[in-house]
């Protein structure tokens, strides 16, 4: 039921997205309401391949979006069951999917774009229902332009008209002005016809010498005429036929064999031209030198100095020569571009069919790979409802969408091979789906912010800052006669560790990379700080805790080798761009942890006075 509304959702806002697309077409025309209801039928059955993906995609989301914000998919995964054994039915659902996708395309889809394509044809062919508007110039007659100043609506009677008619051109324009006048429509919807009432009409005579100065007309004062216009009104279908070379209105069978007849086509035309072109007055032929060069056939143009022949002529000869010259240039260029043309044309249609073919298969398809996107993604987002399922999955059909016409451009321009623009939003979210499908079945952090900005803040060298409150209950009191003890021993060894290796000299970039020991004394200098700090937390004095918020968050790893494993530091040296960053990075962790050590010192002092002055209030 939630894939139904959501198939019925999706299917209505493309379809008014047509309807606005060609609302220009319908608009003033007096379509009847059984012409309409056929446009909306045929309409929605070739919009159902479109609307299909996104209906999957927004069900999955809001299906698998409820399943985690309810716990439900925690809950069967706590049982032992893995999400591909979750979405194993209902990918057995969207297989069925896939096929009722193909079948619309394949048989019904050509059918129903030969209904509407010939029935927007024949609304565009409809003249509009005669409403003369206002103080505007109306067009939609063919051949006239009319201005009504005012229009009794009761009536029908028209004042102030006027009209121009340019049936016989511009040149011998008509125009007719009357106080009233009346626009009626025959009983058989193919004229209109035309009253009107005291009026004038003027008509310009076109003169038979261009050259005269004075251009006659022909002026007429009338109290009553009346004239018929051509104008018909009725709605007509037209021919089916229209659609036959067109590739939206075949199925894969005729496709393919429209595709195999084109390409012998091309190639046998291309093949002619070929030979018409070898076989003309120019033609390659060998010289003694092995090297390919143009002749005439029969006069062999090599052997005559065309220069000195071309002097010798008279001025007349030369005119004539560089006249048929370019006449045969000319007839040249005309005769290969309209042979372009024509292969172009070929070549489009060709690449047409083959796009279409292609489009019944990764429309399909696209139903299953948006599934596997919408499923993992909703177990991941945990959001039900239609408030965070329709804006993600309305972000993820809109990259899908620029992606596939942008794929399909290319090819459609030749710029592309066909199955490579048709096939490239397959091959970029089929790997997203996988994806999000593997990580969602491992419950890995996807879309969890805090671990993105965790790694940039490591990778920028942010730290967090230290927040300790006083505590509600507290089970053990610190050790505060052992803690000054520990605190001197740890200040003890932050100097004698900042000491002996130089923190602040720039360290070897050579031995850098190359060295695979691991710093451990630092790892135990901050477990033993941690280990202080927790067991300090436990205090009732707030001096203590705010003192305690002051001691570094050391990353422990960022002033040595970037990776764990050795050949990948070597790698990274030899590189020196890259090494050079690491190396400055470096060594700014180094300054870093050396100053970490001194504000270590610093702050067990404070601790150990405040412990001072706790224990002599205890007293």
């Amino acid at each position: 039921m939630l894939f139904a509304g959501t198939f019925f959702i999706c299917l209505f806002i493309f379809m008014m997205q047509f309807l606005w697309k060609y609302v220009d077409e319908m608009v003033g025309k007096g379509l009847e309401m059984s012409v309409l209801a056929q446009f909306f039928f045929y309409s929605a059955l070739s919009l159902v391949p479109v609307s299909l993906p996104l209906a999957v995609l927004l069900a999955a989301l809001i299906t698998f979006g409820n399943f985690g914000e309810r716990f439900e998919l925690l809950a069967m995964k706590a049982a032992g069951i893995s999400l591909l054994k979750i979405m194993r039915p209902l990918i057995v659902f969207i297989s069925l999917v896939c096929c009722v996708s193909f079948y619309f395309q394949n048989v019904i889809g050509p059918k129903a774009q030969v209904k509407l394509t010939t029935l927007l044809i024949s609304m565009k062919q409809k003249s509009p229902e005669l409403d003369i508007p206002e103080g505007v110039f109306y067009d939609e007659i063919d051949g006239y332009n009319l201005y009504v100043k005012h229009k009794d609506r009761k009536t029908g009677m028209l004042y102030d008209v006027l009209i121009y008619n340019f049936e016989k051109g511009f040149e011998n324009a008509q125009i007719i002005k009357s106080d009233s006048g009346r626009l009626e429509m025959t009983a058989d919807k193919q004229h209109l016809y035309l009253h009107l009432y005291s009026g004038e009409q003027f008509e310009n005579l076109k003169s038979q010498n261009m050259n005269q100065k004075n251009i006659p007309y022909r002026r007429e004062t009338f109290r009553e005429k009346h004239a018929i216009i051509e104008f018909d009104s009725d709605f007509n279908m037209v021919d089916a036929g229209i659609m036959s070379n067109q590739s939206s209105s075949k199925n894969m069978g005729q496709l393919q064999a429209d595709i195999d007849s084109m390409k012998v086509r091309n190639d046998s035309v291309g093949r002619s031209y070929f030979n018409d072109a070898m076989a003309g007055p120019y033609m390659v032929v060998s010289s003694l030198s092995s090297a390919d060069t143009v002749k005439i056939e029969s006069a062999r143009m090599g052997d005559y100095n065309i220069d000195s022949l071309f002097n010798a002529a008279t001025l007349m000869q030369k005119q004539k020569i560089i006249i048929n010259a370019v006449g045969k240039a000319e007839s040249a260029a005309s005769d290969w571009n309209f042979k372009s043309i024509n292969i172009q044309q070929t070549d489009s249609s060709l690449r047409r069919h083959m796009m279409s073919w292609h489009e019944k298969l990764t429309l399909s398809l696209a139903c299953l790979i948006f599934f596997f996107i919408g499923a993992p993604l909703g177990g991941i987002i945990r959001k039900g409802g239609l408030g965070m399922p329709v804006v993600v999955s309305v972000l993820i059909f809109i990259i899908y969408y620029i992606i596939n016409n942008t794929g399909y451009k290319m090819a459609r321009d030749g710029k592309w091979i066909v199955w490579m623009g048709m096939w490239t939003s397959t091959a970029i979210l089929a790997p997203l789906g996988a994806f999000l499908t593997y990580k969602s079945n491992n419950d890995s952090v996807v879309l969890n912010a805090d671990a993105y900005v965790n790694w940039f803040k490591k990778i920028v060298g942010i730290r967090s800052v230290r927040h300790l409150f006083r505590k509600e209950v507290i089970i053990h009191d610190p050790d505060y006669a052992r803690l000054p003890a520990d605190l001197q021993q740890l200040s003890a060894d932050c100097r004698s560790y900042a000491e002996r290796k130089a923190l602040k000299h720039a360290p070897n970039y050579f031995r850098l990379w190359m060295n695979e020991n691991v710093d451990a004394e630092v790892e135990q200098i901050n477990e033993r700080m941690e280990a202080l700090i927790d067991e300090m937390s436990n205090t009732r004095s707030i001096t203590l805790l705010t003192t305690l918020n002051n001691y570094p968050v050391i990353p422990v790893r960022a002033h040595v080798r970037p990776f764990r494993k050795y050949w990948l530091n070597l790698l990274c040296g030899a590189v020196f761009p890259v090494g050079l960053f690491f190396y400055f990075r470096i060594w700014a962790f180094r300054v870093r942890l050396d100053k970490d050590m001194e504000r270590i010192v610093k702050t067990n002092e404070d601790v150990m006075h405040i412990i001072e002055k706790e224990q002599k209030r205890g007293s």
